[in-house]
């Protein structure tokens, strides 16, 4: 189930307002949740990215292909974005679209698994396979993302895990997710944050995966100034540290958890990386034609957000141009990261808003009931899971209320 967020907790504008809602030109206009039309963005943004993460799981069954898979995924929020914010504000139309390519990385595959139409694996998913599914999208450069794993089993039939420790895993990562969401409050540091990870990996015999960083979101950039480790970084290993930062409200986060039951180190392998984001600051005088055939495409379509080269239209021009793009620092690459053969990797996703009144998740689905474990958690987390738990059986009983009363009225 997605995250629920309470109505009564956050202040929005009518539908009318949404959509027509001018925007003085000659006022510096305000991008973070202080502003409701912001706020509202974020909330829509969140709602496709939750129900293309909900529509696409029901696919993801034996014989299915990774690339179909993620085009269904792309397709159902190309859709969901197409029905909306196409009223001009402020005699402009209001950018949508992707905000992260879908991808759908498998069993030892960690992230960013993405394969060009050429390159798809031609072999189906096969029962017992752990896919983790990672996306986003964007309103007006107000980014949501969300990713889940899940095990794959025979349509209409229960997952049977391939082990044990893949259980303990997801549970450890989703359980991670939510601490983490919850430390992520105005006033807490990233420092917090990481110390937590690290008791819930303690409890539950797991690894955070070293490569793997939460990042601040901000308009129209995912990747912001702030940022938190899943671990304390090993420096002799050539580990790079995060400064340390405080929170702020009205700021904006992807918590994300990647944790493995191997060494928690993330590999670049065989797979070609297909995803990358224009770096806006740099400049370079390329030479090559299909250099310049594929910088401009990223210009005109994912000016900000990362893509993948599928998405390009001449794929053999891009796969031409982007050494040398990369080379001069005009793109930044997001690798394939894997880890050792053999080793469960799970792999979770949300979006938090810290609004006035505290952190509000609003991406990530419930860890699924067949993701079991035999472990405990810290009594200082599993405290903090259970008054999150209750908030939100709270939310759920309110809501079907809300909805149960709005249908009797309708009669």
């Amino acid at each position: 189930m997605a995250a629920i967020v309470d109505e009564d907790d956050i202040s929005l504008p009518s539908d009318d307002e949404v959509e027509e809602t001018q925007e003085t030109q000659d006022e510096e206009v305000v991008t973070d949740l202080s502003n409701t039309e912001v706020v509202t963005k974020y909330l829509e943004a969140s709602r496709i990215t939750n129900l293309a993460l909900e529509s696409l799981i029901p696919h993801i069954v034996t014989g299915a292909k990774i690339l179909d898979l993620i085009r269904i995924g792309e397709a159902i929020i190309n859709k969901s974005l197409a029905k909306i914010y196409n009223k001009k504000v402020g005699g402009k139309v209001v950018s949508k679209g992707m905000a992260f390519p879908v991808c759908l990385s498998v069993n030892e595959k960690i992230c960013n698994y993405t394969p060009l139409a050429s390159e798809a694996p031609e072999e189906g998913l096969v029962a017992g396979d752990m896919v983790k599914i990672d996306l986003g999208c964007h309103i007006d450069g107000f980014i949501s993302v969300a990713a889940h794993t899940v095990c794959v089993a025979d349509s209409g039939a229960s997952p049977e895990l391939p082990g044990p420790s893949a259980g303990t895993v997801c549970a450890a990562a989703h359980n991670a997710m939510l601490v983490a969401a919850a430390t992520i409050k105005a006033g807490n540091t990233n420092v917090q944050v990481t110390s937590a990870l690290e008791k819930v990996c303690e409890s539950y015999g797991v690894k955070c995966i070293a490569n793997v960083r939460m990042h601040q979101m901000k308009h129209f950039v995912i990747d912001g100034p702030k940022e938190i480790a899943l671990r304390q970084p090993n420096v002799d290993e050539g580990e790079e540290r995060v400064e340390t930062c405080t929170f702020e409200e009205n700021e904006v986060y992807c918590v994300d958890v990647a944790m493995s039951t191997g060494e928690g180190k993330g590999r670049e392998g065989t797979d070609r990386t297909t995803v990358y984001k224009r770096n806006v600051d740099q400049t370079y005088k390329l030479r090559m034609k299909a250099s310049h055939y594929l910088l401009k495409a990223v210009t005109d379509n994912f000016p900000t957000m990362p893509f993948s080269l599928r998405m390009v239209e001449d794929e053999r021009q891009a796969k031409m141009g982007v050494k040398e793009c990369t080379d001069h620092n005009l793109l930044s690459a997001y690798p394939v990261f894997n880890e050792r053969d053999g080793v469960f990797v799970a792999h979770f996703k949300c979006t938090v808003l810290l609004m006035p009144n505290g952190t509000k998740k609003v991406t990530g689905l419930d860890l699924p009931a067949y993701f079991t474990t035999d472990k405990t958690l810290d009594e200082e987390n599993q405290k903090l899971l259970d008054e999150i738990r209750e908030k939100e059986e709270k939310k759920r009983k309110k809501a079907a209320a809300k909805k149960k009363k709005k249908k009797a009225a309708g009669k």
